[in-house]
């Protein structure tokens, strides 16, 4: 028996996902037969069940590459099952997720701000996990794995070369908020005060105090790229979807723009976290 699911399921509404896994899997039990193995044989050296094989050769299930890597060795694929590790990767995380990632991914100057939470590139996994379980209709352990692979994932904008310019916004009732217990927040502020020294980031804190406020429309995302080009997502602009269009991208600009001068400053933002962290 499994002491670790080696998969996770497949999306049914992502059609480039179920092709991918589909031929992974078909890939996988051509080499099994071909070595005269049996499911359950190949199950229990490769350690996971039977079950499970069968559903990752049926495309039902996404495999963890270390799953691919051993099944390569036990079934002498000479690197052919390890290989599509890429393919997989590109398709293991939810899609509007990966869609998201991709556009992060490319980005030169990204400006972000959520009224509800600590921004999702800047949580901490133990934090995010809290989040996660916190939703309601809860999520599955599975469709928790997912995101929080997806999250860690994310983060590498942080270490690109050279790196984006990013800007965000913070509530500070979201820096106070012990979600996940004061153990997990101590942390978090730990994580954010370590973030606010990069050069390339700057981060704000909207105090509580304010009465003046240009975010109570809901969260915004800017993101801008090499060529000039730029999208932009918020719930109140084309129902949450990512727009490029001239007219819409101003507005959420102009609204990001109000939203930094209202907030303190990043070195006051930096104190203010410190004076939490002393807190929590």
């Amino acid at each position: 028996m499994s002491v670790e699911e080696p998969s996770w399921e497949v999306d049914p509404d992502d059609d480039w996902g179920v092709a991918v896994i589909a031929t992974v899997g078909r890939q996988l039990r051509l080499r099994r037969e071909a070595v005269g193995m049996r499911a359950a044989e190949f199950a229990d050296v490769v350690g996971y069940g039977e079950d499970m094989v069968y559903k990752i050769e049926g495309g039902k299930r996404i495999p963890r590459p270390e799953f691919l890597d051993k099944a390569d060795d036990i079934l002498g694929a000479g690197g052919l099952l390890s290989a599509m590790k890429d393919d997989v990767a590109k398709v293991r995380y939810p899609k509007k997720v990966r869609d998201l990632a991709r556009m992060e991914a490319r980005a030169v100057e990204m400006q972000l701000y959520d009224p509800l939470n600590i921004h999702g590139l800047l949580q901490t996994p133990e934090y995010a996990r809290g989040l996660l379980l916190m939703r309601r209709p809860a999520y599955t352990q599975d469709e928790v794995e997912r995101y929080m692979a997806a999250r860690v994932a994310r983060k590498s904008v942080f270490e690109r070369d050279p790196t984006p310019e990013l800007s965000f916004v913070l509530e500070e009732w979201t820096l106070r908020r012990p979600l996940g217990g004061r153990e997990a927040l101590r942390r978090q502020l730990e994580h954010l005060l370590g973030v606010a020294e990069l050069r390339h980031v700057e981060l704000q804190v909207m105090p509580m105090e304010r009465v003046e406020h240009a975010g109570v429309d809901g969260a915004i995302e800017v993101l801008k790229f090499e060529d000039g080009s730029a999208v932009g997502r918020s719930p109140v602009v084309a129902g949450g979807r990512p727009v490029t269009d001239l007219r819409q991208l101003r507005i959420l600009e102009l609204r990001y723009g109000i939203i930094r001068t209202q907030a303190l400053t990043p070195s006051e933002s930096t104190d203010v976290i410190q004076g939490l962290l002393g807190e929590t």
